[in-house]
């Protein structure tokens, strides 16, 4: 398999790439405006450039008219979805999966703990000096729903486990059956949301998502429970939950926001009861052992004509 694939990692420092395709780095650059290493029209192969603001990724993609396989490094695909309209049908976008599970449950957990046991307020209080103790709910014998039950979801749960907690409900877009139990439908959550201590929110964004947890579904929610976003911003309809936020009838915790960044003048910063962290799911040092693993068995596939893993839809067919 000849032809030119773009990789946002130096590919000298990735060990096990196939030989036959010619490797060639672009990052994007801090701004979004480094040169190309090639024409784009020559590229295959094209890994999505990572943690990058909106627009970089996709500033190539209208001139790649060679290419096969489209893989981003993140787990979900919106940022680079408004690009796919300019590609030739039969690319296979694929997702990152198998790369974020641990460090964006790792974080849900951070997260729902530093929220329950008050470590926000303990860190300020040390900043002035202040023993400052006080009674705090524990993560034990709380029920906790998880919407969004893919393999980060599942990764939540695996982390949930030691932590004695009363029940995990589970949601997906579709329900069934699993190991640990019943997956519920969306179509669910209006029964599900009144019994949650923790709402923990690990879906994707799509059209089905996007301002799932409206005033509605933040209504539903029992008093003093916890929401924790390590989704999608856009997942959130955020004025609706300053709302609830102000009123102090429920808290939340959110690695994620809409807009993002954050603005610093946003009153989502100051809102009573938030924990905000600036979308740190998933760049930890998990990430980079992880992700060269994904691209080396995705490039081998693709060298010896294997189905890439990781499909989330191919252009010019049907949803696509």
């Amino acid at each position: 398999m000849t032809g030119d694939v773009w990789l946002p990692i130096p590919p000298e420092e990735i060990e096990g790439l196939p030989e036959g395709p010619n490797y060639l780095f672009w990052d994007g650059g801090e701004d979004g405006t480094q040169e190309y290493p090639a024409d784009p029209a020559d590229c295959v192969f094209y890994v999505v450039p990572y943690m990058k603001p909106p627009g970089i990724g996709v500033r190539p993609m209208p001139r790649m008219t060679s290419v096969r396989v489209v893989q981003t490094l993140s787990a979900g695909t919106d940022h680079v979805e408004p690009g796919l309209k300019d590609l030739p049908p039969g690319v296979h976008l694929c997702n990152a999966r198998g790369v974020h599970e641990a460090s964006t449950a790792e974080l849900a957990l951070a997260l729902i703990l530093a929220s329950l046991r008050g470590i926000p307020g303990f860190v300020r209080a040390q900043d002035r000096g202040a023993w400052q103790g006080g009674f705090r709910p524990a993560l034990a014998d709380k029920n906790v729903l998880i919407v969004g039950y893919g393999s980060i979801g599942s990764a939540i749960e695996d982390r949930l486990a030691p932590f004695e907690v009363a029940r995990v409900a589970r949601v997906a877009r579709s329900g069934r059956t699993t190991a640990r139990g019943p997956v519920h439908p969306l179509t669910d959550l209006p029964a599900l949301l009144p019994d949650a201590d923790v709402v923990v929110l690990s879906t994707p964004l799509t059209e089905a998502t996007r301002g799932l947890v409206n005033a509605g579904f933040l209504a539903r929610m029992k008093d003093g429970a916890l929401l924790v976003n390590v989704a999608r911003g856009a997942v959130v309809d955020t004025k609706a939950l300053l709302a609830e936020l102000e009123s102090g009838r429920i808290t939340a915790a959110l690695d994620v926001t809409d807009p993002e960044p954050l603005p610093a003048d946003h009153p989502l910063w100051h809102a009573p009861g938030v924990l905000v962290t600036p979308h740190v799911g998933g760049p930890t040092s998990a990430f980079r052992p992880r992700a060269e693993r994904l691209l080396v068995g995705q490039l081998h596939r693709f060298v010896n004509h294997e189905p890439p893993a990781n499909v989330v839809l191919t252009t010019g067919t049907a949803g696509a």
